[in-house]
């Protein structure tokens, strides 16, 4: 699930740090959609990057903030064709530090354990214009269905 060898780093890739990491925040939201009936509500940035919530844990989780060690349990698919390039039911890192890609940094960020989340980053918050070989092509945009398990 991480790269930790080479090995590893051949077979599946999740959001770890990209070798040109894009200096790109997302911007403020520029639509918000309310949940209903079944629907997940929706925050969409202006550069493609959205973060819909799934199912909210209780309300007294423990809060994922920048600097704080997350565990998170994931699916990572291309959104081109729905492919799933990594999984892991427990990956940990430090949250808001780069150790993983912006997208991750910006949408586990205000999670509380227990809640689900489905990320959809652009490229610009992926793994850019460099992709990784064999595993995420090019400006691929990336889905993750994020649970967060714990925060240290």
């Amino acid at each position: 699930a991480v790269f930790g060898s080479a090995k590893r780093a051949a077979e599946a890739t999740p959001p770890a740090k990209a070798a040109k990491k894009p200096k790109e925040e997302p911007k403020t939201a520029v639509q918000e959609e309310k949940s209903g009936a079944g629907k997940p509500k929706v925050r969409r940035w202006d550069n493609g990057f959205e973060i819909h919530e799934l199912a909210m844990g209780p309300p007294n989780g423990k809060l994922a903030k920048a600097g704080k060690k997350v565990s998170v349990s994931y699916v990572g698919r291309l959104k081109s064709n729905q492919k799933v390039f990594d999984q892991s039911k427990a990956f940990s890192f430090r949250l808001g530090v780069g150790e993983v890609i912006k997208g991750w940094d910006v949408g586990v960020e205000g999670m509380r354990v227990g809640d689900k989340r489905k990320l959809s980053c652009p490229p610009s918050l992926g793994y850019g214009t460099q992709g990784v070989k064999g595993t995420i092509p090019p400006n691929a945009t990336l889905e993750f269905e994020v649970e967060l398990l714990n925060v240290k």
